[in-house]
């Protein structure tokens, strides 16, 4: 008869005992995603399409950086509808760079942002969701070419570590802002 109440008074120990655990573990950190900015972020207007000339010149200030430095690119440039306007392999450049050069220029022009934004999301802030968008490339290197405010187009470069890509690019936007 014994064994019933030893396993009743074990059974209302256990749960004593969870309860106060409960009681002293901290209230988990609120979710930093459910924060509601005052202004929308990356609210940046869509303009007029890139030209030709300006979008070869980009390049070439991309690819004049590469080429200080050593570095063989990809580098293309697409319009503010994230159509492709003009695109230069450099001497050496691996064939996989290509699409993910264009890719690059068409995640920063429809999603107004640097595609830097991305890879941050996802290895410094651990957002995952980033991971399930249509048409992202989480991997710097991908700038939007802005003039007057307003997007006219994007630069994409690929072949370097990210960190090169990404100072390629810059240059190449430097001729636009």
């Amino acid at each position: 008869m014994r064994l019933p109440f030893l396993t009743v008074a074990l059974t209302v120990t256990g749960v004593c005992l969870s309860l106060a655990g409960e009681a002293q573990t901290p209230a988990p950190a609120a979710n930093p995603l459910d924060a509601i900015p005052e202004n929308m972020p990356f609210d940046v207007s869509y303009g007029a399409p890139i030209s030709l000339d300006r979008a070869e010149a980009a390049i070439a200030a991309a690819v004049a950086e590469a080429k200080k430095h050593h570095w063989k690119l990809n580098v293309a440039v697409v319009d503010s509808g994230t159509n492709l306007v003009a695109f230069q392999r450099m001497d050496g450049a691996q064939l996989a760079s290509i699409a993910v050069s264009e890719h690059k220029a068409r995640t920063a022009a429809s999603f107004r942002r640097e595609t830097k934004a991305f890879e941050d999301a996802i290895q410094l802030k651990q957002n995952y969701y980033a991971l399930t968008l249509d048409g992202v490339i989480a991997s710097r290197g991908g700038i939007p070419l802005i003039e007057g405010g307003k997007i006219i187009g994007a630069i994409g470069c690929s072949g370097g570590t990210g960190s090169q890509d990404e100072a390629a690019c810059k240059m190449g936007a430097a001729t636009v802002k």
